[in-house]
């Protein structure tokens, strides 16, 4: 189920850090941004792969769809985190100007991890 997470983050006088570090349920295996979105992105799960997604800058709305239960969040701070497990059917939309999307997953690209049927209500 996804859920959002605070990276901590630290801030003085030169600026800002956010780290993450020993705080995601998974392995880093592949690392990803998506920016000048023109459309709508995602509209996927995944058998295996869970995926961190932050707004490095910018804002944009992810829809998740698990077992047919709806949910929006909102990405604007670069120190949020939303954790999707595999489950989770997504999609990106309404991205500012200049919203750069950055994507931490757990495994590695393999098409056939993707599920394209998007879950009904049970």
């Amino acid at each position: 189920m996804a859920r959002l997470l605070q990276i901590p983050t630290l801030s003085d006088d030169r600026g800002t850090l956010s780290v993450i570090e020993k705080i995601l349920p998974f392995e880093i295996k592949r690392v990803f941004y998506i920016y000048n979105v023109t459309s709508p992105r995602g509209g996927h799960a995944h058998h295996k792969t869970c995926l961190a997604l932050i707004s490095l800058g910018g804002e944009c709305q992810i829809e998740v769809n698990t077992y047919g239960e709806k949910s929006t969040y909102t990405l604007n701070s670069p120190s949020m985190c939303l954790l999707l497990d595999p489950q989770d059917w997504h999609t990106m939309h309404s991205f500012t100007p200049n919203t750069t999307l950055l994507v931490l997953a757990s495994e590695n690209y393999d098409a056939q991890d993707y599920i394209y049927e998007e879950p009904q209500p049970q």
